[in-house]
Parts: structure tokens; sequence; C-alpha cells
């Protein structure tokens, strides 16, 4: 049967966009909240996630917003940052990072000594993950205790990476074994609908006697469009205890779903779990589920009561980090029912891991087979989702397609009272160069649809043909990824394209053809953008191509019931009768003859060669705010193809090892086989801007994960980064200087004799290896002028080389700034072979950076502290930093090749030394570390001498770097004295040296008599300043004249204990 009602009313925009369209009229269509009521809210597709954000950024809810980057890198804070700069209603907001410490910032803030808003309406809001909040909840068992003016609500998206391929999941396994150490003075409540979410959302700020931790399905249900979700909310009185605010709003502490007499009941937390897990169980005699909605508090009489007496066995579903673990949710239950005064049923734990959960979103059938081999008697499995009167549909499509909007379309067009219509977007930005995109819609009639998450529903990391409509709107995805392999038989598989069906059906991958062939599907193209420009060149041309794609898809979907008239009567209902101008009747007219159904021809046998199909696989969320910014995992996105240009060239980033049996981790020879260090394959994780947008600073932090590498580095030991050149740039050079850039060329290892090679696209050698923009010495002048053609660019070329071209080459390279490539532009005559070109420029040195982690305290991980370089030339020519602007644009998952270089920042042996620090900008990062590990000794209970702490920036606001934890090191002691100097925060200026002249009497004696190190990194300019100011201090307070204090810092260098590290 059909799922059609042709008494829509809905409109639809006709604009384009590259990724997930924002909801329609953001600013005007966002409820308002008063009083517990959300008012006004107009827009049917708006997703829950974003009424989640809306009511938790409100001032008259939050008196602060604290937004965790993790939350951030999954879609979620992007639009609550945005209304803060446009919406005078938006709490205000501090973004911070997860790391060790995480939390201090909120304990504060919450503490009536340390925070103003302590007496004031302080109703704290911090957004973060399952695995931020683990990091948190050590420091959260400082807060004090919750009142009615001053508590904390963390709202958690429940998702997760997880596995080598950063595969989004709502698993809660990073959090579950954190649980047993959070403070009792905290609720946690869990949703699992989109409703229900909304709900929980406003319930948690009405909960005056405690924190609150909400857990929701941002993983997927809150963030699909077309839920029949209620913007009426039940008014709370505030005071309530949760089970009777819970009650009020129609909700239970556990929810029971199934046989009324089950001997076979599974417990499992309230999520997109107990949802696909509630239709099998309705189905299924003898089983019943319980869904844990109230997971602390724990109440045991409240899940003894929603038990059947009849049950036999109890099987507690728990995510778990490993087969290994023991989960908390069982020992929650196994607790409660063994004090049960009645018989109590055998308890058992079903460790459910990341590796296993995503088996079962990418196979629901696994789950349903896994339910059913728990009962004592052999069951038939059930279908868990769907009956003949839902409609399944996938459009997939690339980020910058031109009908990447038709899915938001389709959903409008269903959009009624009589139906209900769901739709879900994901992304997929690794298995592609440039991504891609996935939606699935899900229409059914209104009372029949079901609560099933849609990856369980539509599950498309899998071969399962479960869709009834597919459509195809980039054709270069047939050529990666299996498409058909979703749709069921017989069903259509539309293809938009301005390939012919002739050349279409060539590029069809074996695969593919085989499996239409097997399953007898339909496939049809249509050139929508042929039509489009029959009628108009301009932007406006976007707007025809969407309205004649959803015209092809209509005619497909009524099938047997299509007829021209039809179609165009439903689509005017949304379309309007005309589009951009053009009567809707031509277009249907050409979209109904413009449709053809595409034959492919027979073949013997498929083709070895061809690569195998890849599968979906969901690992990215996009956020498209009102002002036009996309965001994808936390990053304003510049371009999808950088968001996983490494995967272009894969064996650059995993060639094959080559063990020598003497070590666990051998060197790799394919990493940077030219430099004598080791080298490691690090992954970035964390990618985070710490200065304000509108900074003239680009400083940042990253984190890179060493997992498997066998990467150890010591407190205040540098990290060589191995960066590579911009893309585009090179690409733009390629084509200047005529050269192919998928050309294959042989270059000898420098400093080698040789006799050693290696082999590297040209792409790959210009934009990994070779110093393209770097700095030319004067050899370099001399190696070109031989090949020049013109005698005036030899002469020119040489005379720079010689030792009377001093002045010239001085200028070209300190007041210019020029670089290999300009050099080649200046004088275009010279052009040697591209091999010999990469051999006299020579390779990109690795650029060191301190790093600003312990890794006794952070484990498998290394951080960065970095600013971005970059300036003028006096030509107006913008110039970058080689290196900062690599770092800059990494993205979570990338690969980066790095090394570990000594450094002269140690700390002292004897850990009660005292030590005093001073650090400057990015210079701060190596005290990062000494910090770290100065806090771990201490809360192992070791002595730790006094420490002295002096940091320098300009603005506080702006260039507090790392302040939290600063902050957080102050208030438990770890820093002794903190020396915060921001120059122009103020008329006067201040410096580190003059916080330091304040301190002069402890730093003379702590240098003089307690064996002191002292610590400057940074740039040069404030070392004399620096060490007038210990001379000074040494002879006001300890009487040692300026001579003999100057040379005793000198000698001091000798002991290790006046270290500068500056540039």
């Amino acid at each position: 049967m059909t799922v059609l009602d042709t008494t829509i009313s809905t409109p639809l925009s006709s604009t384009s966009t590259l990724s997930v369209p924002p909801s329609p009229g953001l600013t005007e269509s966002l409820p308002s909240i008063i009083d517990g009521k959300i008012l006004s809210a107009k827009s049917p597709l708006l997703s829950a996630s974003t009424v989640i954000e809306r009511i938790a950024s409100r001032a008259n809810t939050s008196s602060t917003v604290f937004i965790y980057d993790l939350a951030e890198q999954v879609g979620f804070g992007a639009l609550t940052k945005n209304w803060s700069r446009s919406d005078a209603s938006t709490a205000p907001i501090v973004s911070l990072q997860t790391r060790a410490g995480a939390g201090l910032s909120l304990v504060g803030r919450l503490s009536q000594s340390t925070s103003k808003n302590a007496v004031s309406n302080a109703i704290l809001t911090a957004y973060n993950t399952p695995t931020g909040l683990a990091s948190m909840v050590y420091s959260l068992s400082y807060l004090p205790e919750p009142t009615s003016n001053s508590r904390l609500v963390i709202q958690v998206p429940t998702v997760t990476p997880v596995g080598e391929s950063f595969a989004l999941s709502p698993t809660l396994a990073p959090f579950n074994p954190a649980l047993s150490i959070l403070p009792e003075h905290f609720t946690v409540l869990l949703s699992a609908t989109a409703q229900e979410a909304i709900v929980i959302t406003a319930l948690s700020y009405r909960l005056t006697n405690s924190h609150v931790i909400h857990l929701f399905d941002h993983h997927g249900t809150t963030r699909e469009s077309g839920l029949a979700t209620s913007l009426s909310l039940p008014t709370y009185q505030a005071g309530l205890s949760v089970e009777d605010s819970l009650a009020g709003a129609g909700y239970k502490l556990f929810d029971y779903a199934g046989d009324t007499e089950a001997h076979t009941v599974i417990v499992v937390l309230n999520g997109p779990l107990s949802q696909a897990a509630k239709p099998v169980a309705s189905k299924t005699t003898g089983l019943g589920i319980v869904s844990v909605r109230l997971l602390r508090p724990w109440k045991e009489e409240a899940l003894r009561a929603a038990i059947p007496a009849s049950t036999k066995s109890v099987y507690v579903l728990d995510d778990v980090p490993t087969e290994y673990a023991q989960g908390s949710l069982y020992l929650d239950v196994f607790s409660s029912l063994l004090d049960s005064p009645t018989p109590a049923p055998t308890v058992k734990s079903l460790r459910v891991t990341p590796a296993r959960l995503q088996a079962f979103l990418h196979a629901p059938s696994a789950l349903t087979a896994f339910i059913l081999n728990l009962l004592p008697q052999v069951q038939v499995p059930a279908s868990p989702s769907t009956s003949g009167d839902v409609k399944k549909l996938l459009f997939f499509s690339t980020p910058k397609a031109g009908q990447a909007e038709v899915p938001e379309g389709v959903e409008r067009i269903f959009t009624s009272p009589t139906l209900a219509v769901r739709r879900l977007t994901d992304y997929d930005a690794f298995s592609k160069p440039g991504g891609i995109v996935a939606d699935r819609v899900v229409i059914a009639k209104k009372g029949e649809e079901h609560a099933v998450p849609l990856h369980f529903t539509l599950p498309i990391n899998s071969s399962a043909g479960e869709a009834d409509f597919i459509s195809v709107l980039d054709p270069s995805i047939l050529k990666t990824h299996s498409i058909a392999a979703h749709l069921k038989p017989s069903s259509p598989l539309l293809v938009v394209t301005d390939w012919s069906p002739a050349e279409l059906a060539s590029n069809i991958h074996p695969e593919t053809a085989a499996l239409i062939r097997k399953r007898q599907l339909h496939l049809c193209t249509i050139n929508v953008k042929e039509i489009a420009e029959a009628y108009s060149s301009d932007a406006a041309s976007i707007a025809v191509q969407n309205a004649v794609t959803q015209l092809a898809f209509l005619r497909l979907y009524l099938g047997q019931l299509a007829t021209e008239d039809a179609v165009l009567r439903l689509a005017a209902k949304t379309l309007g009768e005309c589009v951009q101008g053009i009567d809707l009747s031509k277009l249907g007219a050409h979209a109904w003859a413009g449709l053809v159904e595409v034959e492919l021809p027979e073949v013997e046998a498929s083709d070895a060669s061809s690569s195998p199909l890849k599968l979906f696989d969901f690992n990215a969320i996009a956020v498209d705010t009102a002002d036009g910014e996309t965001v994808v995992n936390g990053a304003k996105l510049g371009s999808w193809h950088d968001a996983a240009k490494h995967i272009i060239f894969p064996s650059a980033f995993t060639p094959p090892i080559v063990p020598d049996g003497t070590t666990e981790y051998p060197r790799d020879p394919a990493l940077r086989p030219e430099v004598p260090e080791h080298t490691f394959l690090v992954t970035c994780t964390v990618n985070k801007r710490l200065t304000p947008l509108e900074y003239d600073r680009n400083v940042f932090h990253l984190e890179f994960d060493t997992s498997g590498t066998g990467l150890k580095y010591a407190i205040g030991e540098a990290l060589g980064v191995h960066g590579w050149n911009d893309a585009d740039d090179i690409l733009e050079f390629c084509e200047w200087y005529g050269v192919d850039p998928n050309k294959v060329i042989t270059i000898p290892i420098p400093g080698g004799d040789g006799s050693q090679m290696h082999s590297r696209t040209v792409f790959q050698a210009l934009q990994q290896q070779v110093d393209l923009f770097g700095k030319p010495g004067k050899t370099f002048y001399a190696d070109l002028a031989e090949y020049a053609s013109r005698q005036t660019d030899q002469y020119a070329l040489r005379f720079i080389a010689s030792p009377e071209g001093s002045a010239t080459f001085k200028k070209l390279s300190e007041k210019d700034t020029v670089h290999f490539a300009d050099i080649l532009r200046r004088y275009p005559s010279a052009r040697p072979g591209i091999e010999k070109l990469c051999e006299i420029v020579g390779d990109i040195k690795p650029r060191h950076y301190s790093i600003a982690s312990a890794q006794a305290v952070v484990g498998d991980r290394v951080d960065l502290l970095v600013v971005s370089v970059d300036w003028v030339t006096p030509s107006g020519s913008p110039r970058y930093g080689q290196c900062t602007r690599y770092l800059a644009g990494l993205k979570v998952g990338q690969k980066v090749t790095v090394s570990i270089k000594p450094s002269v920042m140690k700390l002292p042996p004897d850990n009660t030394q005292p030590i005093i620090m001073a650090g400057l900008g990015t210079g701060a990062a190596p005290f990062r570390a000494f910090l770290q590990y100065r806090a771990h000794l201490a809360s192992q209970g070791i002595p730790i001498g006094p420490t002295y702490y002096y940091f320098g920036s300009r603005h506080r606001s702006q260039e507090y770097l790392y302040g939290e934890e600063i902050e957080a090191f102050i208030l438990d002691g770890t820093i002794t004295r903190a020396g915060l100097a921001f120059s122009r925060d103020q008329k006067q200026k201040i410096y580190i040296q003059n916080k330091m002249v304040e301190d002069g009497k402890d730093l003379a004696r702590m240098l003089l008599r307690e064996n002191g190190v002292f610590y400057l990194c940074g740039p040069t300019w404030p070392v004399p300043d620096v060490f007038e100011a210990l001379v000074s201090a040494m002879g006001l307070y300890e009487g040692v004249d300026a001579e003999r204090a100057g040379s005793f810092l000198e000698g001091l260098k000798d002991e290790e204990r006046y270290v500068l590290e500056v540039y």
C-alpha cells in the first residue's frame, strides 16, 4: 500500500544548502520559554536537540552555560554560541576544554567562598558528552550542596566516537565506570524519545534540591525532525521530588513493556537500545523490558514494583568499555532484587561493549536474535519495526550537491495531520573524499508510527534491503559505495545526474549492476540540470533543479497510481503553481518526459580489478547556524575535502610496517625515511581554538592519541611535527609549473648516498615532503641559475648567490620574506624538471613545539599549545607559518607524523625544590606539564615544593591560556603563588617582570637559600628585564651586589637552575 495524503499544505523553501538545512526561520520559530512553557513554536521540522539547547540556554533558565569541547564535537552547543551573538535572551556562555580537572570551574562558580554568583541566582548549565562527563566526575565531588538558587544541570548528548573509524555511537560505556563515584546529591535522568527529552530538559531546571545530569539520544532520536512532539510543557512546581515531578509529567521511574506475566525480563537504560527492544517484547510471549529512566538516586522499591511477580530470570544490559568490565547497572539491579521480600529471580549481566552496540545498530536483526536467545524456549524472530503502511526512503548526496535539500522538501510534502514523517541526516566524512550525506525519511500513518530510532528502523551500515525508494543525488557515490544493497526487491533507484543513460550504465560498479539485476530494481535517471538550464542559467536554477527532482520522486513513489496530473496536484501543495516564475506544469512535463529507466547490459563476468564497494559509516554531525556557518564535529567548516583529505592518499598514512624484531614498537621506514629521528604516527583527537574568533591571534590547543605507537616523552620535551603544505597552494603551483600532480616520481632520500630512493606522486611529494614554501638559502639561487634559459634570469640568480649580492639576498629573505615558489615565479625561465626541483629545494624540516602535557597524567596522549603565525609582505602578499597553518587546519581523526626532541626544560630531581616558572603566551606550554605532574604527585600524598607561576599576555578575557586549569591549580594549592600580567587590561602596562618584583623577597630566598630553579619560556624580549628583576631582588632582600648577583644567575645556568627557552 502506498502511504499518501493529498491534503498537505506546507511551504517549501527553494534555497540551496550544502549540508543540514537550518531550521526554517530559526530565530523566529524557536520557542520562547515562560514559566516552564514553550510558546510560539511554529516549525514542524524543529529537532528536539534544538529545543533542548533553546531551553537550556535561556537567561531565565541558566545564569551561565558552560560548553565543553566534546559536546561541540558531536554537534551540541554550536547553536547556543550562535544565539549568544544575536539574541539578548541567551545566557552568558563559557567555552571549556575537557581534560584533567574538567569541572573545577563549575565548582568554583558554585562555591560560596569563590563565586559572586553563589549569593544570586546561579543555576549553571554545562554541555558535555559521556566521555567528558566521566572526566568531570572527580571534580564534581567538590560541588557544594545544591540549593534553590545555586545548582548545576548537565545536559549530556549521548554520542561517542568509537573504533578506528571514529564511528559515532550512543554508548554510555565511558561514563559507566565513573558512576560509582558520582556524588550523592546528583539526580541522573535518561530520556529516549524526543518528547521525553524536551520534557525532562525543562524538568531538570525545576528540581531545586539536586544537581541534575540529563542524558538524551542525540545520536539519533533528538536530531530527527518531524517527530510528533508537543511544545506545550507541564507547569512544574519547584521543590517537588524527582518522583513527583516525573509523575506530574506522565512518566515513571522505570517503564515496563511486554508480557505482564513475563518469565524473562531485560533491564536496560532508557535510550535507543530500550526503544529498539520494546517492539520485540510486545510481540514475544514471556518477555518483558524494563527501561531505567531514573538512574540516580537509585530506587529499589520502584524497580521491584516494575518487575512482574512471575519473573524467573532478569538480564541486565550494561554499557561497558570491555567484556571484562562490570557494569554499575547490574550491581544496582542485583542488590535491589537480592533484598527482595519475595523469592528473587536470578540476575545475570549482559555486557554491551561499544563494538557490540555498533553491531546491533548495523544489523537490528542481530539485536532481535540476541534478545530471543535469552528465552528458555526457541522463538521465531519478530520484525521489530514496521508494518506494510510504513514507507522507508533513502537519499544519498554529497555536501556540495545542488539537490542536497531535496530530502527536506520531501519531508514537507508528506507532513500533515494524518501522516507522521521522520527525517534524520547523517554524515560520513572519511570513506569518500568530500564526504557523503545520508538522509533517512520514514513515512507512516499517524498512530501507526513507531518510536524505534531511525538507525534501527532503517540501517544503512549493512547490506540488508530495507528501503522502499533510494535517490542518489551525486552519481559519483555509486562508484565507491554499496547503495543498491539497501533497496527491497523491485524498488526504484533514482540517480540524478547529467550523465546520459548509456554513460550511467557504463559507470555502474559491477557489484551494483549485479545486485540491480538480482533484485530486479528499477534504475531510473533524470538530468535536472539540463531541464533547469533551459529556463534559467543563474543561481535560481538550483531551486528549479530541486523542484524537478521532487516531481521525479513523486512519479516513482506513487508507482501505479502516478499520473502527470496527480503528481502536479500533489507537488503544487508545497511548490505552488510556479517555481522561480516557471509554470509548474511545464516543469512537470519535462520531469515526466525526462525520467528514463536504464537497462543494464548483461555481462559475462564482473571486473575483478574493481575496488570493493564500501558501506556508509556515520562519523560526523553537521549543524547549520542562522548566520550561514556550517559547524562539523565542533569545527567551522571551510571544505569537506579538508575534513577527510588524509584518506585521499592512504599509503602516506598507513604504509606497511617492517619490524626489525628488536623493539615492541619498531620504527616505520615509510614515515619520513629521510629523517634520522624515530617518527610516530599519531591521531588528532582535539583541535580547539582558545582565543575568541574576533581576537587577532589564533591560539589553539591540540591533543593527539598515541595509543599503540610506543611514543614516550619526558616532561618538558618538545614534539617535532612533520607538517604538510596547503593542498590548494600545491595544486595551484602544479598548474602554473605545468606538471601533472598525479604523476609518480622517484627521488633520492636527502642526506643519503644517492642509492636510496622513494616514490611519491608529485602532489604527495610537494605537499608532504618538499619545502616549497620555505625560505631559500643562497645555494638554491646558485643551483637554480643552472636551469635558467634566459641570460638575464641566470645572471640575476648568480648575483644573489654571490658575496656581492648579500644585500639583495638579505632584502629578499628578511623584508620580502620570499619562498622557493616565489623565486621560481620571479625567474620563470629557470625551470628544472620536477624531480630535480624536489632535490634542490630540500625537505620540510620538523617544527618543534613544547609539549603541554605530562604523560604520567594523561597517558597515551600528547598535547600542544600553538599560535598561528601569519603576516603580510611589503607587497601586500599574505604569508603563513607553514607548520602552524597545517596544525590549525587539522581535523579530528587526521593522522600526523611526529618525533620527540629533548629539551632543557626539566623538572628538578628533588620534588621539594622550589620552582619559579615564567611564561609568555604559548610559552606557558611546558609549565602546564610541570603543573600537571606536581598536582599528580600531590594527589598521591608525595610532598612538593613551592611552585610560583608567572604568565603574561595582552588581555585576560582573550588570552588567559588554560585559565580554567590555572585557577583550579591555585585553588587546590598546586600553585603557591600566581603572578598574572595582562599588559593591556589597564592604562599602565604590567609585565611579568613587574609581578616578579612584587614577589622579589620570596624569589631571592628560593634561589639563594632553598636550591630553587627558575624557568623562562617565550619570546626573547623580556630576558634582560627578568634578569634585572632577579638581580635587584637579591640586592634588595639578600644584600648581594649587582655584579655578584649577575654572576650567580649565570652560574645557575650550568647547574640547570636558570633555564631559558626563548625564541
